[in-house]
């Protein structure tokens, strides 16, 4: 892979500023959006003044923690507008969630709000060793998701050829990664799977593409899987992190040089860990579920929000910002199996070891006489198709997790292809227990 270590002077000078710095310019960021909040949301007025809590009352970035968290149900209790810190006549664009467990949550952005996302999603691509003038082929949904429109903005604020392809239409992709020859490449990593079955039903080894680094956000995944997709593609994998209700993608960014977890962009973002048992912060290094205040935003501004995901704090490296350990898993995706916390990433971790069954699965979770059962769906490789090589493969995943996570696990290896493949988020949990 080649060298793609941004030079030094391309850097935004707060990457590489001391932690003073960056401590004091978030300490005033902080004050302006607690007293945007307070004196423009009704919601956070109502909170702060049931909390006994004014934004003056904040000294030190310590004192945020005596403000009040902000979850999920608190956006779908003010749908569609009420979170809204700016007449909607200045918001300039809106986004929402899909709303299939519910209202969907709905942002929005004020054009100051667009670019500073674009500069961030600029910067996040710059750490990734993408430059101007490279061709970036954008395989994140477009539309109300935040990833398309995200990445697309981003990538022209650093200067590139954007190929707004989208998702779907999986043999399209590879041809025009082929035609178009793109260096950077931004999707999900379930779904560039897809495109990598889609080269190899082509006999196209992608290898020989254009390709140097992929830049692969919206669901967690795994270093594991990181070595699977470098291997295949001989480009760099690097992460990228967000969630539309602080941004959408470019809250962090992994750097191409560390790979060692996202860097988070504190000038525009403060982070906390806490214990999502007690809401109490804990110290960096110590794992917990991540929380997110907006520093600069104008039509959103959010306050202390409980994103669920599971990760720790860590000291910046490539630069002097903190970084986030890669997350492992998000606290409303976990699974209780039999009084066992089960994560995904965790069953994605032990089926990347057997070589004989590709990366794709789906875990279906069932009930058998009031006992919880979990069944993986997965499929062998090409050539590994019999049913004894089928059997042992399965017999082997089922023996890996048992070890590693100490569950006993139905593992159905089925033919290849027949796994559901995503062209987006993967579905990678399907809860058919009764709901009584």
């Amino acid at each position: 892979m080649k060298d793609l270590t941004p030079a030094r002077d391309s850097l935004d000078p707060i990457e590489i500023a001391s932690r003073d710095e960056i401590s004091s310019l978030q300490l005033e960021r902080l004050h302006w959006t607690l007293n945007h909040a307070y004196n423009n949301v009704p919601h956070y007025k109502k909170q702060f003044d049931s909390n006994g809590v004014h934004p003056d009352d904040l000294k030190s970035l310590e004192d945020l923690a005596n403000f009040p968290f902000t979850v999920k149900s608190d956006l779908r209790d003010n749908y569609p507008f009420d979170m809204f810190a700016v007449p909607r006549e200045q918001v300039a664009r809106i986004h929402a969630s899909s709303g299939t467990t519910g209202k969907p949550t709905v942002v929005g952005y004020t054009q100051t709000d667009i670019d500073n996302w674009a500069t961030l999603v600029a910067r996040s691509m710059r750490a990734s060793g993408t430059k101007p003038g490279d061709m970036v082929h954008i395989a994140y949904g477009y539309g109300l998701f935040t990833g398309g429109l995200g990445a697309h903005y981003g990538a022209e604020k650093l200067g590139c050829t954007v190929v707004p392809v989208s998702g779907g239409m999986t043999e399209r992709q590879v041809t025009l990664i082929q035609d178009f020859k793109p260096s950077t490449i931004m999707v999900t990593p379930s779904y560039l799977l897809s495109v990598l079955d889609a080269f190899k039903e082509k006999n196209i080894d992608p290898r020989d593409t254009s390709l140097d680094v992929g830049i692969f956000g919206a669901e967690p995944w795994t270093n594991a899987m990181r070595q699977e997709i470098e291997e295949a593609f001989d480009m760099h994998a690097v992460d990228i992190y967000g969630l539309s209700e602080v941004m959408g993608p470019g809250v962090a960014n992994e750097c191409v040089e560390s790979k060692d977890g996202p860097t988070i962009w504190e000038d525009h973002f403060y982070p906390e860990i806490i214990n999502p048992e007690t809401g109490k912060p804990v110290a960096d290094g110590e794992q917990g579920e991540l929380v997110f205040t907006s520093l600069t935003k104008e039509a959103f501004p959010i306050i202390r929000y409980r994103t669920r995901d599971l990760t720790r704090l860590l000291p910046g490296t490539a630069r002097s910002m903190r970084r986030m350990e890669k997350i492992t898993g998000r606290s409303d995706d976990m699974i209780i199996l039999r009084g066992v916390n089960v994560f995904p990433t965790q069953i994605e971790e032990q089926l990347m070891r057997v070589d004989t069954l590709a990366p794709h699965f789906q875990i279906e979770l069932t009930r058998n006489d009031r006992l919880d059962v979990m069944t993986i769906h997965t499929e062998s490789t090409e050539g590994h198709d019999s049913a004894d090589a089928r059997a042992n493969a399965g017999s082997k995943l089922s023996s890996l997790i048992k070890d590693a996570i100490g569950i006993s696990a139905v593992v159905k290896v089925s033919a290849p292809g027949s796994v559901a493949r995503s062209q987006g988020k993967a579905v990678r949990t399907v809860d058919n227990r009764p709901k009584d």
